[in-house]
């Protein structure tokens, strides 16, 4: 294995935070995206948008994409698939924009997911003592503002042709 330029073993990718990271929050989004299809008909993605749209009557297609961590396309799929159910309505905005808001039936299912999605939450938290929950808030505000810092820092190097 090789070294470190303390002169310790590289961690393999196994022990790497991010790789631990996203291993914990895709196995909590596993769970959840079974919990949400069987209770409430809906996937992971539609949740999201369900859930970004109820706390944000004011989205528009793009803004809602761009909150949710996909591109246009994928979020007009969900959004589409949404309005077929009467979970949605979408109206045009200006320009091109369109107005999402939530129907009485989305605003239904939202309730039941988001008391769903507090009480999932709440069990994982449960394994905590209340100091590591405090802890572990802290952490992720930490290391949150610090991949972003990250990331600008990134992109502003080209790349290599």
């Amino acid at each position: 294995m090789a070294e470190r330029a303390d002169g310790h073993d590289l961690v393999p990718i196994s022990g790497l935070l991010s790789y631990r990271l996203s291993r914990t929050s895709s196995a909590m989004s596993r769970s959840a995206a079974v919990r949400y299809r069987r209770d409430f008909g809906v996937s992971l993605g539609e949740w999201r948008a369900i859930a970004l749209i109820a706390a944000d009557p004011t989205l528009t297609l793009n803004r809602l994409a761009r909150r949710a961590g996909l591109d246009k396309a994928q979020m007009s799929r969900v959004v589409s698939r949404l309005t077929d159910r009467g979970l949605v309505n979408r109206t045009a905005g200006s320009g091109r924009t369109s107005q999402l808001a939530l129907t009485a039936e989305g605003t239904r299912v939202y309730r039941g997911l988001i008391t769903a999605a507090n009480e999932r939450d709440a069990d994982f938290l449960a394994t905590l003592t209340g100091e590591e929950a405090r802890v572990l808030d802290r952490a992720l505000d930490k290391l949150a503002e610090h991949a972003l810092a990250v990331e600008e820092s990134e992109r502003a190097h080209p790349a290599v042709e």
